[in-house]
């Protein structure tokens, strides 16, 4: 076994050294899929499963703060998973609010939520927010600053962190086309007027992620090899890597290997 691991750290000192910090992806976006099937595997309930992929999250933060990613974009719940059994839905909800707690308690990364917070049961709505204003830089004015596109989250050094949850593509898009069409109407502009001038920047200026770089590599556990919603948008020209293993088994090796298979490609760009 001390041999097993003595191999292990070998080989992950071996592909970090081989890495170049200049072709590291700026924004990486993740899929933590496979919670329920590692718990299956393991003979365990699916919460323990859940319980062991939150636990997961910021040894997985580490390891791409130390890769030199600037922001990273976990998807923990989707608005489909809101209509799972709510013996199972309830204590998964404690288990992502709990999960969030520690990582602002952390006072290392600067969380953001993305999402409909709306659509969650009101206390962890309520739970999400204040862990997540807890990590916003001090602004001028009230003591934090809510917009990740302002000067004092520019000046902030630390890795930007997105939470999603309650989290669809679709919905995301079409919350901010409601946002704008709401924006353009309080400013006096008529529905034709909006269409008429209506851009692709006018919507990715209303997406949870606004004022973020796209994500350059998404990342899905599991071996599921599709996308399922997530940052349909943003992602049009991200590079994805599919991984076999659970995500409460993922390693740092496994991270590696995703970063290494990034920085070999030849990212085109629509071009």
């Amino acid at each position: 076994m001390a041999g097993d691991n003595l191999l292990y750290d070998l080989y992950v000192r071996r592909l970090t050294a081989r890495m170049d910090p200049a072709k590291a992806p700026r924004h990486v976006g993740v899929i933590l899929d496979g919670n329920r099937r590692w718990a299956k595997a393991m003979g365990i309930g699916p919460s323990q499963g859940h319980k062991r992929g939150a636990d997961k999250i910021a040894e997985f933060l580490t390891w791409a703060e130390q890769a030199g990613v600037r922001v990273v974009t976990l998807w923990l719940l989707s608005t489909d998973n809101l209509a799972r059994d709510p013996a199972e839905l309830s204590p998964l909800l404690d288990i992502i609010a709990a999960a969030v707690d520690e990582l602002a308690a952390a006072e290392r990364w600067r969380l953001r939520l993305v999402g409909a917070v709306e659509l969650l049961p009101e206390p962890v709505a309520r739970r999400l927010q204040t862990s997540v204003s807890s990590t916003a830089p001090a602004g001028p004015g009230d003591g934090a600053s809510a917009d990740a596109g302002s000067a004092d989250h520019e000046a902030d050094e630390r890795m930007q962190v997105n939470i999603a949850v309650g989290y669809g593509g679709r919905q995301e898009i079409a919350d901010a086309v409601r946002a704008l069409l709401r924006e353009r109407a309080a400013a006096g502009a008529s529905l034709e007027e909006v269409a008429a001038s209506l851009s692709e920047e006018d919507i990715t200026a209303h997406l949870y992620t606004k004022g973020q770089p796209d994500p350059d590599l998404v990342i899905r556990t599991s071996g599921e090899q599709r996308l399922s919603g997530f940052l349909l948008w943003q992602s049009v020209h991200s590079e994805f890597y599919f991984c076999e293993v659970n995500w409460p088994a993922f390693r740092r090796v496994d991270f590696l290997r995703a970063l290494r298979d990034y920085a070999r490609r030849e990212r085109r760009l629509g071009k």
